[in-house]
């Protein structure tokens, strides 16, 4: 009687654990400037500057494409991603990109870095911004 009870108990505690697993439905990890320069050197990751294109224009982090998380067509523009690929995020210090990240989450993407402090970090840190012209 005591096993089928422990016996039990484990087969429970086993199917609320993996229940859980499947209900995720992606990640968001928030990455340091060294760390997303080592996600920078894998191919297959999709680049967002979620910027307005005025701040876009002032300087952006190379390849990365622009698009504005206060646009109307915002939802409709990362629609257009892949959402089985990794997106790497960042805006000008962290909190559209948080925000972004949400939402892209809600929409189904698996896996979402975002630069902590943003821009304005990666320049702190010494790294290249690039300036259209």
């Amino acid at each position: 009687m005591k096993k089928s009870i422990i016996l039990c108990a484990l087969l429970l505690f086993i199917g609320v654990s993996s229940c859980k697993k499947e209900a995720k439905k992606g990640e968001v990890k928030v990455v340091s400037v060294e760390e997303m320069q080592s996600l920078l050197e894998l191919e297959d990751i999709q680049l967002v500057d979620v910027r307005t294109p005025e701040e876009y224009q002032e300087g952006y982090i190379a390849n990365f494409q622009n698009i504005d998380f206060l646009s109307p067509t915002f939802d409709e523009d990362i629609a257009k991603l892949d959402k089985n690929k990794p997106v790497i995020l960042y805006c000008k210090s962290g909190g559209r990109s948080a925000s972004c990240a949400q939402k892209m989450l809600d929409a189904g993407f698996v896996k979402i870095y975002d630069l902590e402090g943003g821009i304005s970090k990666w320049q702190h840190e010494g790294q290249e911004v690039k300036v259209l012209q």
